[in-house]
């Protein structure tokens, strides 16, 4: 298993893989590793990788093009890897996903900082969005490593068979999908209610992405809000609307 770290901050990461068991992995040859320092891909002479979101709001979001840049110099070299994007709206991290992540022969994990990456990036390369659990960290680096953590110990050889059969493992909606600078990128363009400057449209398209995002990553937050009454009628009105149109679609064999 290979494992490549895309990060503003390899300092972190690689003190990980140079310790303990995984140490002893990587010298028997059973793990590789390597760290891609997302900076050394930024254009300007300050190293610039985040820049302020469109649609306004608190915080900086890291620019596309280092990112990608980054992630075409790894995805290139051996295409087909499944690349992995820690976030607090991916999708729950459990034991059975695990397994599964420790059966690739290499896997991608970016790590995010700031307000998170530009969503671009996301739909052009991301094939899993994990979340490790309903909480916010500020650094991505500690997500990808308790995911490394937990597939790395799955690999052949690494932990004696025997001691993983005996372990034991017995108001929310998602984040919106957001875009930084620049407008248009590879084809893409930002959604144009974000450089509309109108608060409240701009209100009401995120929130229905969040609704939207969360039915489809994580249905069990929207049927436990349902059942504790933590949605408001706006809310339930987005959510009841966006099923019958999901239902409709289904209904007609789209």
């Amino acid at each position: 298993m290979k494992y490549t770290v895309l990060t503003l901050f390899p300092e972190i990461t690689d003190a990980f893989f140079a310790n303990s068991i995984m140490a002893k992995a990587i010298k028997r040859g059973i793990i590789e590793y390597q760290s891609v320092n997302i900076r050394d891909f930024a254009q300007d002479k300050h190293k610039t990788c985040d820049d302020a979101p469109y649609g306004g709001g608190a915080g900086m979001l890291m620019l596309a093009e280092p990112l990608s840049l980054a992630l075409k110099s790894v995805t290139e070299a051996v295409p087909g890897t499944r690349v992995i994007y820690l976030s607090p709206s991916g999708k729950p991290f459990n034991q059975e996903m695990a397994k599964e992540l420790a059966a690739e022969k290499e896997l991608i994990l970016i790590c995010g900082r700031y307000e998170g990456i530009d969503q671009r990036v996301i739909d052009m390369y991301v094939d899993d969005e994990i979340s490790i659990g309903d909480y916010v960290l500020s650094s991505g680096e500690v997500a990808a490593l308790a995911v490394i953590d937990a597939t790395y110990r799955l690999v052949d050889s690494v932990i004696c068979a025997n001691s993983l059969d005996e372990e034991s493992f017995s108001l929310g909606l998602l984040e919106y999908p957001q875009f930084t600078r620049p407008e248009i990128y590879d084809s893409m363009k930002v959604p144009e209610v974000l450089l509309s400057g109108h608060h409240e449209q701009i209100r009401l398209w995120r929130l229905e992405k969040r609704v939207e995002k969360t039915l489809r990553q994580r249905p069990d937050l929207i049927r436990r809000g349902k059942e504790l009454g933590l949605f408001n009628k706006e809310i339930n009105g987005i959510i009841d609307r966006l099923v019958i149109g999901e239902n409709d679609e289904r209904n007609s064999g789209h």
